[in-house]
């Protein structure tokens, strides 16, 4: 069974979201705390969530996620809950795998992935004051673009490259295949000038492997080296500034020198292994089930 990691840094504090998913539908919900590296475990969920169409809050306290069982009564929904756990706080039923999932403008603002019809929250749910707009003038449509672009946009990634996309059949080893790849770059927040981070998507749909076919590295504008993860899952620069990556259901950091110079990648750290991890039902507490 493989396993993949997606995370999601809060833009606000020192909280991210991490999503553990394996087998395909089974997906477990963790708090990180990256100023100490602790980790809580909340809730699975078993179904599937889209993650590439989720967003934390600037706080990191809520998160919006799109999920789907795509079985009676809801089949696909999204909703906001209060990480580690997925019990929803509120919930909009979708109904389809186009769009879904949202934007956290602020706190107090989200933007809404959904059509017209699809906007009236469940009558279960009582919202706060809290602004609720759709996500621009297709909002709805699309898959995990446009919510995920906007997102790493947002968050100071820049598209560098756009993709090339080659269709292959069903049964060959990958079924898009992107060559050129798709190329994202973000900047070290502090050594803006001498460390970049980039992602490369180079498929979609590997047979027996992710959907996202995806490599990141790091470049040294200094001394034009570079430092390949190789296939990884996800890579971020921390809000310390030490780079954060998830590689073969592992969580690694890796920090700098007294000199401000990335460390190798052997010195790299292991923050959590979550491998061995297993589906069990976990029950949300009574101050995940409320707005406030």
């Amino acid at each position: 069974m493989q396993v993949r990691l997606y995370c999601i840094l809060a833009r606000a504090a020192p909280l991210a979201v991490v999503f553990r998913r394996g087998p395909s539908k089974r997906v477990l919900l963790l708090r990180w705390h990256t100023d100490t590296d602790q980790f809580d475990e909340g809730q699975w969920f078993k179904g599937r969530i889209y993650e590439r169409r989720c967003d934390l809050s600037p706080s990191g306290e809520r998160l919006i996620y799109f999920a789907a069982t795509y079985k009676q009564p809801l089949l696909s929904w999204t909703a906001i809950s209060k990480p580690p756990f997925l019990t929803a706080i509120a919930l909009w039923p979708k109904g389809d795998g186009w769009g879904g999932g949202g934007l956290f403008e602020n706190e107090k603002k989200i933007l809404l992935n959904h059509r017209d019809q699809e906007m009236k929250s469940d009558r279960g749910f009582q919202l706060p004051k809290v602004r609720i707009k759709p996500f621009g003038k297709r909002s709805g449509w699309g898959e995990d673009s446009p919510i995920v672009d906007t997102r790493l946009s947002r968050d100071g990634w820049k598209l560098l490259q756009q993709a090339t996309a080659i269709e292959h059949s069903l049964g060959a080893a990958v079924w898009l295949e992107f060559n050129p790849p798709q190329i994202w770059a973000r900047p070290h927040p502090r050594f803006r000038r001498r460390y970049e981070l980039r992602m490369y998507i180079k498929g979609l749909h590997e047979r027996d492997g992710p959907w996202y076919v995806v490599e990141h590295s790091v470049e040294d504008k200094q001394t034009g080296s570079v430092i390949e993860l190789g296939r990884s899952d996800w890579a971020d620069w921390c809000h310390s500034g030490d780079l954060l990556f998830a590689k073969a259901g592992k969580l690694f950091r890796l920090g700098f020198s007294s000199d401000g110079a990335l460390l190798p990648l052997a010195a790299a750290r292991v923050l959590i292994d979550l491998r061995g991890h297993t589906f069990r039902e976990v029950k949300a507490p009574d101050w995940a089930k409320k707005w406030d």
